[in-house]
């Protein structure tokens, strides 16, 4: 006997029969109440979050921010991580990234930051959309290079 050859109960659920006089505790109304339309034929459930007539909780919340249509979602790839991965890599753009799985998307804009926490050592044409100050300063102090592709 295996664990996959046990099979359990199966329970089969009846609908209620509702409407069937008053005796049988759903009859009358039919478990619908009185008046209103929960009462009618073809209601419908309101929305989430609505509380009978009164002012939703999400309206009275107050609306702050701004969240600009034109932002640029980057995704960040560290310099600590470049060296783990590609280190005897010669150039590096985002197709090479994708690859090396530190990156989700080749088509998104890719930024690259400085975290490391030993000396950097590889030297390689990096490819980005943005390079912080310090990270551009590692890559060239060791004797890379940093280019800006503009999409």
């Amino acid at each position: 006997m295996n664990l996959s050859d046990v099979k359990g109960k199966i329970r089969v659920k009846k609908p209620k029969r509702l409407g069937r006089g008053v005796g049988t505790g759903k009859g009358k109304t039919s478990g619908r109440g009185h008046k209103g339309a929960g009462q009618r034929k073809g209601k419908v459930l309101p929305y989430i979050g609505f509380k009978g007539g009164n002012l939703a909780y999400y309206r009275k919340i107050p609306k702050r921010g701004f969240t600009s249509p034109n932002r640029k979602d980057y995704q960040i790839v560290n310099l600590m991580d470049v060296e783990t991965k590609l280190k005897d890599t010669k150039e590096i753009d985002s197709k090479v990234l994708k690859d090396a799985n530190l990156i989700k998307d080749v088509k998104k804009p890719v930024k690259i930051l400085a975290d490391i926490r030993s000396e950097f050592s590889v030297k390689a044409i990096f490819k980005a959309d943005k390079f912080s100050s310090r990270a551009k300063e590692l890559i060239e102090k060791v004797g890379g290079k940093a280019e800006i592709i503009n999409r």
